[in-house]
């Protein structure tokens, strides 16, 4: 096959939308295929089969899109059109302006559409202080399907849960549910810990520093914790929030945290070397961090929140918090400081949940999926021209 991928954010492997392109572009040519790719990343240009289109203006916005990390597609049709033209599916990463406009071509050219849905209404919203006005999120999503999910032939949803949402607005949708997928290398592996860390109560969240992902809760619930001077945070990722996190464990009185965005080896190793994995994100789609981290062994605490898919992956209530309690929290981590012998219990309670999950199975999946759109639209031509 011949896959074009249309990405707007493209860049840096340091969220998950750009970790789950670049899976997908790296395994569907490993798998043989020939995958064009068009996005705005410049270190790409040159590249083959990388189609660079420019960065959008934001103008007077421009200091503050820089400030969280990411650098959105300039619209450009003609470089569109040569990355589109003889591809057998196109897969759009994105429902922004180049998204949009790779769907609209193929649709009017009859070239089959698939589109991931990687992209919550909050994560939108957010960013004008509304994530939390209901009217502002159903239209949001309403948009969303009118740029580009009312052209695709299939829909990818990480998850049932965010399926569930967006349906719960558009109505019912051709999809596929399909996990981005945990790698193969996320493992328990012996590690020596830093000089650092022996004495500690280690945990460990990996996410953005945005708003969304609520550092500020762990940080709160660990100045309430009965061990909070045993308790040594490590926060993977990162984004535009480092300088707040740090000036609030600063104010709280408690140790610094590490803030580091580590590559995939060194963060297998800082998940094997923690004690506890923490999820206390309000709005997230799936959450591969999370599965990376139980596959390691880990045993999670997850946000309970409504907003995020996250929180499906608690075998119990002592894998929940309240999501807005950082008190909730700090009581959880207790019971699990306070118990270590359940905590070894609950590890073998999670061994082999993160198989469902496995990567190449997901890859798979896509990959058939990409084949069902081609076929389907196939059957669309067929269909129009019965005579009856």
């Amino acid at each position: 096959m011949i896959i074009t991928v249309v990405s707007d954010v493209l860049g840096k492997e340091n969220n998950g939308t750009t970790i789950a392109a670049m899976n997908l572009i790296r395994t569907m040519r490993k798998k043989g295929h020939t995958v064009r790719v068009v996005c705005p990343d410049e270190d790409k240009r040159g590249q083959e089969d990388y189609y660079v289109v420019g960065k959008f203006n934001f103008g007077p916005l421009k200091g503050y899109v820089r400030k969280n990390g990411v650098t959105i597609a300039r619209v450009e049709k003609d470089v569109l059109k040569k990355a589109i033209d003889g591809a057998d599916v196109v897969h759009v990463m994105m429902p922004f302006g180049l998204g949009k406009a790779a769907a609209i071509y193929a649709h009017e050219n009859c070239i089959p559409l698939t589109a991931g849905f990687h992209c919550q209404a909050e994560n939108i919203t957010g960013h004008i202080f509304m994530k939390n006005f209901r009217f502002a999120n159903f239209v949001t999503y309403k948009i969303l399907y009118k740029r580009l999910y009312r052209y695709c032939d299939i829909i990818h949803y990480p998850t049932q849960f965010i399926c569930d949402v967006f349906e719960g607005v558009v109505g019912r949708t051709n999809k596929k549910i399909i996990s981005n997928g945990v790698g193969s290398a996320f493992v328990p592996t012996a590690v020596k810990r830093p000089e650092g860390w022996k004495d500690k109560f280690v945990i460990l969240f990996t996410a953005r520093y945005s708003p969304e992902k609520s550092h500020d809760i762990l940080l709160r619930a660990a100045a309430l914790s009965k061990y909070k001077d045993r308790i040594r945070l490590v926060f993977a990722g990162t984004g535009p929030r480092k300088d707040a996190i740090l000036s609030l464990s600063e104010k709280l009185g408690i140790e610094k945290p590490i803030l580091a965005f580590f590559n995939r080896n060194d963060l297998i190793k800082v998940i094997n070397a923690a004690d506890l994995y923490v999820h206390p994100a309000e709005i997230e789609i799936e959450s591969i961090a999370a599965l990376e981290a139980i596959a390691c062994g880990k045993v999670p605490v997850i946000a309970d929140s409504p907003k995020s898919a996250t929180r499906y992956f608690a075998l119990s209530d002592r894998n929940l918090f309240k999501y807005d309690s950082p008190e909730d929290l700090a009581g959880k981590i207790d019971y699990w400081l306070d118990n270590p012998s359940e905590l070894e219990k609950c590890k073998k309670d999670y061994e082999g949940f993160s198989k469902q999950f496995d990567f190449d199975y997901c890859m798979d999946r896509m990959e058939d999926m990409f084949r069902e759109a081609i076929e389907m639209k196939k059957n669309e031509g067929q269909e129009d021209n019965i005579l009856f």
